[in-house]
């Protein structure tokens, strides 16, 4: 469904015409909204300074934005007073994070996504039925390292395409589950389980599917807008998942995009022969970033504003009791 967002403005005859598809669902996410609240909650009740485990969600305004307010952002808990509280970020954290805040008697709450922290629960009970877990995922992102250390070291094996699923050296009867990271692309996703299910023909799958409805959803709307634009643009950070996946859902779909933090990252270069310009935002981007960048394009071109709904969200996650007794 197609809509104007607002009131366009004149059209100044000295400035091409560029109409912006904007994609909808973008942006802020149930599990990012919760997480930052709970760090805005956590400075109200203890105040600054509250310590946060990694970056609370992946996003340098959202940081900075924290930042500003008495958050400070840390690597590791050695990092962290043992009298100062601290969050652990949406993404998760391995079981030996909060084990070691018990263990210094630290002050913590955790922001993981509530989504997050189902595949957590799935893949203990994998292990508690003699299940090895093959996990899909990205070596080396948070939520990865949070998910595999839930569980004991050699009872789960990370792939990451479908050829590290071919060079698994399971037999074909072993008891094999899977599960996967919340923030992958939807189609490679489904790529790599075919895979596993033709080369493991009883490997569990889990009870839901584990790639997040907003990752889903935001894939989706990327999908109805990257064949009607000449070039999408999609704001979020290089090392935010779901942002990445949304450029490369465009780019498979034969339109060019590019990911950017911010509006001052749009080179005007890019808008040269475009008419029909696609715009998302991953799930940690705030909208302002969307409006700035709205703002920035304007200032090269006559901009007419389209939304295009893929799906509605209503998901509302509640709040760690400690921060609203």
């Amino acid at each position: 469904m197609n809509a104007p967002l607002r009131h366009q403005p004149e059209a100044d005859p000295l400035l091409p015409p560029l109409t912006v598809l904007i994609a909808a669902p973008r942006g802020f996410c149930a599990g990012v909204d919760r997480a930052i609240e709970i760090v805005e909650r956590a400075l109200e009740k203890y105040g600054a300074p509250v310590y946060v485990r990694h970056e609370i969600v992946h996003n340098r305004h959202v940081v900075e934005s924290l930042k500003e307010k008495g958050a400070i952002f840390v690597e590791e808990l050695d990092e962290v007073p043992t009298d100062a509280p601290v969050v652990f970020s949406a993404h998760g954290v391995p079981k030996s994070v909060p084990a070691e805040a018990e263990r210094r008697n630290m002050l913590y709450v955790d922001a993981t996504c509530p989504l997050v922290s189902k595949v957590h629960r799935q893949a203990e009970r994998q292990i508690e039925k003699g299940q090895h877990i093959i996990f899909i995922g990205h070596a080396g992102h948070p939520e990865v390292i949070g998910t595999m250390g839930q569980v004991p070291e050699g009872r789960i094996t990370l792939v990451e395409t479908i050829e590290d699923v071919g060079r698994l050296t399971f037999g074909a009867d072993e008891n094999l589950s899977f599960l996967s990271q919340t923030t992958l692309s939807v189609d490679d996703t489904a790529e790599i389980i075919e895979a596993l299910k033709v080369r493991f023909p009883g490997i569990v799958a889990p009870k839901a599917e584990d790639i997040c409805y907003a990752t889903s959803n935001r894939q989706a709307a990327v999908k109805q807008i990257a064949p009607a634009s000449d070039l999408v643009l999609v704001i979020g950070a290089p090392n935010s998942s779901n942002s990445v996946r949304l450029v490369e859902v465009s780019r498979r779909l034969g339109t060019d995009a590019h990911l950017i933090q911010s509006a001052a990252e749009i080179d005007p270069a890019w808008l040269e022969g475009i008419g029909t310009l696609g715009l998302s935002a991953g799930a940690s981007a705030p909208e302002v970033l969307v409006r700035e960048v709205i703002a920035k394009l304007g200032e090269w071109r006559t901009v007419e504003e389209q939304q295009v709904m893929a799906a509605e969200e209503k998901m509302v996650f509640k709040l760690p009791r400690q921060l609203t007794d």
